[in-house]
């Protein structure tokens, strides 16, 4: 499997490790972790070892959810101390304050497990060293989110916990006052039960989300990322646009293993850049297919974005039946993409470029089977699997298969080092669910959701298109600020319920939230994804995130589609099979048209009249009603007759 360094050595410009390493830190919301060593790192190792270990038991033995909680919090918060610096300045070597903390935070996550039975009944009459352990848990988990994601959550936090002492003081006549708390009750409420710091989104981080980190830590371990990128490589025939669909393809794969858009924007791009540039693309616009690519990877099945497993747990559904919302908008979503790449490729000009990459079939033949356990676990949980014991299961088949290349096979020591990044991996989105649950917590004890729930719709006048407009807006604002994850959970405890109130169904009111928290990575004017790409081309940072934006376009669209429109249901996979095939086949004609629109070419290059018709016919296309679906096909069908017509008139001149 040479793709990876041949296509860098064919440029002699890629950038290595390090350097990609350093892009990402500087660019991800996550802050880049100490490079351990010696000792410390061994200690660490086999920390984060044992607790990987002890999630997967849980998997098929599990126990009381609360205890368990508890204990990953325990073995996570010291954990992040020790490995991440207080800031960004900070030495490798954690210092007497990092084992001082480390110290703390294990002792005061461990007071409430030995006391447990006791702490719980206490919960309506605290004691004073009760509220004295959870004030150190809050400070400790606010601390650990600064660390690993900034300080902008954790003072988002330290507001609402204000707005929960200070709000009694508020003019009972106003929205959002109430009656007040005292510190011992929304200490209580923050560390006391499972709505703060022990809520739903550590629940998620503690299970679903660092399986998926520990699976992604084994397939990367056993060669599945350098075999995601050499297949990409090997995919497409030799033409002008193959360049592009290559990194489409790319960061798709690369996705199921980074979980991050700003990671697989830069892993991506430090391979297939020199190949768009050599294909004839500018600067920006490469930039933007990466960005695009990375970003669709946390979009995507089979294992999206970690704030998808909240939506389950929040839904009380299964996590195959997020997927299955997910599908319908994944495959608009590259739809998009790859006709935006087929007009680029040829308003700019691009041709085909060779590249040193194994044959196709041989390729796959020899290293497919690193496929496999994505497919199981889609399988097994259409089975009736729980998704704890598909993805365990697909972990257990990446290691037993990993023994097929003798240059990545998992002996013990290269399984054991795979299973502890597995957990040293989720330690960021770990600190930030513990600093969401105390967002929620607030919610709950306030009733602040229903409170700004009744601004947003009164401010809309009660109109659901206004609404979703000020919630979107929201949304890509709160992800300007705060990481992927926290953004949804903030979002769907105090902007979903504007949407629920108005008739939006629960699935269509997260989805919508979801969607936009992750597009927040490509919006302006903290585009994060887009500046990584830009780092790598050189290109201008915004005229790459534009550039970004139009590839991305069809992912703002689509869900205003399934909250707004009465069809909009079918893009999500609900509803009867033909009113689903229905919706999908009017909103990909849609996404068409968008990419014409923005891309502006039809057959060739289109004029401002025939955009402006391709624009608007997307627009009524995406209402998914019959009258207006008649109305937008039309103006297509004029569109293109127009252009048509023009170039038979340029061709006779």
């Amino acid at each position: 499997m040479t793709g990876t360094t041949s296509a860098g050595s064919a440029s002699g410009t890629t950038p290595d490790a390090a350097s990609a390493d350093e892009l990402i830190a500087e660019f991800d919301a996550e802050r880049p972790a100490r490079r351990l060593s010696g000792r410390v790192a061994g200690a660490v190792t086999l920390v984060a070892l044992g607790l990987s270990l002890y999630v997967l038991y849980r998997a098929f033995r599990p126990g009381s959810v609360l205890p368990y909680r508890m204990v990953f919090l325990a073995v996570v918060l010291p954990l992040v101390f020790v490995c991440y610096k207080p800031g960004r300045r900070g030495t490798d070597r954690p210092g007497v304050v990092d084992w001082a903390l480390a110290l703390l935070a294990l002792a005061a996550c461990l007071y409430p497990l030995a006391v447990f039975d006791d702490f719980i009944r206490r919960a309506f009459e605290p004691t004073p060293l009760d509220v004295a352990a959870g004030a150190v848990i809050v400070l400790l988990v606010l601390e650990a989110c600064r660390r690993t994601v900034g300080w902008i959550l954790p003072a988002v936090c330290v507001g609402f916990a204000l707005y929960a002492y200070y709000g009694g003081y508020l003019p009972f006549d106003w929205v959002i006052g109430h009656r007040g708390y005292d510190i011992d009750r929304i200490v209580v409420s923050f560390v006391m039960g499972t709505d703060g710091v022990y809520g739903v989104p550590l629940d998620v981080a503690a299970t679903y989300i660092i399986l998926f980190t520990v699976y992604g830590a084994v397939l990367d371990h056993s060669g599945a990322g350098r075999f995601f990128v050499d297949v990409s490589l090997a995919a497409f025939r030799r033409s002008r646009s193959a360049p592009g669909r290559t990194v489409t393809l790319a960061g798709f794969l690369l996705g199921t293993v980074s979980g991050s858009g700003v990671a697989t924007t830069v892993s991506v791009g430090s391979v297939a850049w020199p190949i768009l540039r050599r294909a004839g693309y500018p600067p920006e616009q490469g930039g933007g297919v990466l960005a695009a690519a990375g970003i669709g990877a946390i979009l995507s099945p089979p294992t999206l974005g970690a704030a998808a497993f909240i939506i389950a747990e929040y839904m009380r559904v299964g996590y195959l039946t997020v997927l299955l919302y997910a599908t319908i908008p994944t495959v608009l979503y590259y739809l998009g993409i790859f006709l935006a790449i087929e007009i680029d490729a040829r308003k700019y000009g691009t041709r085909a470029v060779e590249v040193d990459a194994p044959r196709f079939w041989p390729l796959v033949r020899r290293f497919g089977y690193h496929f496999s356990s994505l497919f199981v676990i889609v399988v097994l949980m259409a089975l009736g699997q729980s998704p704890f014991r598909a993805v365990v299961y697909a972990t257990l088949l990446a290691v037993a298969l990993s023994f097929l290349d003798r240059e990545h096979a998992l002996t013990p020591r290269r399984a054991a080092r795979a299973l502890a990044a597995g957990t040293t991996g989720v330690l960021p989105v770990a600190a930030t669910c513990a600093a969401a649950g105390l967002i929620v917590a607030v919610v709950t004890l306030t009733g602040l959701g229903l409170k700004a729930s009744s601004l947003i719709v009164g401010a809309s006048g009660g109109i659901l298109a206004v609404t979703a407009l000020l919630c979107a807006v929201a949304v890509l604002v709160l992800g300007l600020a705060v990481p992927v994850t926290a953004s949804f959970v903030i979002a769907a405890v105090i902007i979903g319920p504007a949407l629920t109130d108005l008739g939006v169904s629960q699935a269509e009111a997260y989805m919508f939230i979801f969607y936009y928290a992750v597009l927040s990575e490509v919006s302006p004017p903290t585009a994060l994804s887009a500046f990584a790409a830009s780092a790598i081309t050189g290109g201008n940072a915004y005229r790459t995130m534009m550039a970004t934006w139009k590839y991305t376009l069809p992912a703002f669209l689509v869900p205003f589609a399934f909250v707004l429109t009465p069809g909009g249901a079918g893009l999500l996979a609900q509803g009867p099979i033909g009113e689903i095939l229905a919706a999908t086949g009017v909103s990909a004609l849609a996404v068409a048209a968008l990419a014409a629109a923005t891309g502006g070419r039809l057959v060739g290059p289109a004029g401002l009249v025939e955009r402006v018709l391709c624009a608007v016919a997307a627009v009524l296309l995406l209402f998914l009603s019959p009258l207006p679906a008649l109305v937008g096909a039309g103006l297509l069908i004029v569109a293109v007759s127009l252009h048509l017509v023009m170039r038979e008139r340029e061709v006779v001149r």
